[in-house]
């Protein structure tokens, strides 16, 4: 969003930047590519945002994780160097879902591998490390997207959509599958620290029985067991111990939404509605919403000033 102009106000709310209090490191696979893959997280300044560092290279590569930085959405969210499209980091959503949800804003992850481990297929072992690591409140305020007209992405009768909202992030998401197990399944909720670990975190991702030769055959979802994702065969779960909740289907949608989203590059308010959407509209969206000025403006929480700003590009002012 560097260069984008905008108005800037500053409200009389007191909001902190927040990043780790201490850096932590965890290892695991890839879900598609199946190789061991070590993640440091590193707690960055303010107006850092959330980088990617490929330590892997020759030279280590930063990627900042943005919607315009989004190389490909086929079954995760890959992230992708500007200049050097072939530096890439996948499977970013589970992660990035688990900061926003957690409010970090900056923190530097390391990484020696093209995609981040799956783990258990949710977000609960980073809101673990998270937990584990301890959150550092900074001396900046919040800067949060404002959305002040409703957009819209849709591909057939799957569509995305964010609206004018005065209350941060609430979310209604809607999916529907021919698998009796999965069927038609809606959840709402409003996104806070507290309603992402009850509602979202410990949602898993989930695949076809059907698919899965496939995707391997195409050399994906080569790190896949169902220690890490819930496979569906029809009316039935594979996995042993069963679903961890009803709906967990959809809530892993929203949960992949609230990863994808983190990408606007600052905390959204406005309420998304979808149905049947995936990491490509979720894409879409961002793309429709900054598209034009008039859909949003930036808006910063600083004690004791109310001050308007005109013209200010994004990067000035996050």
């Amino acid at each position: 969003m560097d260069g984008m102009p905008h108005s800037l106000q500053v409200l009389a709310q007191p909001s902190r930047q927040r990043t780790l209090a201490a850096a932590i490191s965890c290892a695991g696979i890839g879900l598609h590519s199946g190789k061991r893959v070590n993640l440091l997280l590193r707690p960055a300044p303010v107006r850092h945002g959330i980088v990617f560092r490929r330590t892997d290279l020759a030279v280590p590569c930063d990627i900042p994780a943005r919607f315009d930085h989004v190389a490909d959405t086929r079954l995760c969210t890959m992230l992708a160097h500007k200049d050097r499209p072939e530096i890439r980091v996948g499977t970013v959503e589970h992660l990035l879902a688990a900061l926003a949800g957690c409010g970090i804003h900056n923190l530097l992850i390391e990484i020696d591998g093209p995609e981040v481990p799956i783990l258990d297929g949710s977000s609960s072992s980073f809101v673990f490390l998270i937990d584990c690591a301890g959150i550092a409140e900074q001396a900046a305020p919040v800067a949060r997207i404002e959305v002040l007209r409703t957009v819209r992405a849709e591909q057939g009768t799957a569509f995305a959509e964010l609206r004018p909202s005065a209350f941060g992030l609430d979310m209604a998401v809607s999916i529907e599958f021919e698998a009796a197990a999965i069927g038609r399944q809606a959840f709402s909720t409003r996104l806070t620290p507290e309603t992402f670990r009850t509602d979202l975190a410990r949602a898993r991702t989930f695949t076809m029985a059907q698919d899965v030769k496939a995707l391997r055959k195409a050399g994906l979802a080569l790190g896949g067991s169902l220690d890490n994702a819930v496979v569906v065969d029809g009316a039935e779960i594979l996995n042993p111990a069963g679903l961890r909740m009803r709906d967990e289907f959809v809530r892993h949608k929203m949960l992949d939404a609230v990863g994808d989203l983190s990408l606007a590059g600052a905390e959204l308010s406005g309420r998304l509605v979808a149905h049947r959407a995936g990491h490509a509209l979720n894409n879409q969206l961002l793309h429709k919403l900054f598209s034009d000025d008039l859909n949003w403006r930036l808006v910063t929480h600083e004690a004791d000033a109310q001050v308007i700003w005109q013209g200010q590009p994004v990067a000035a002012a996050a």
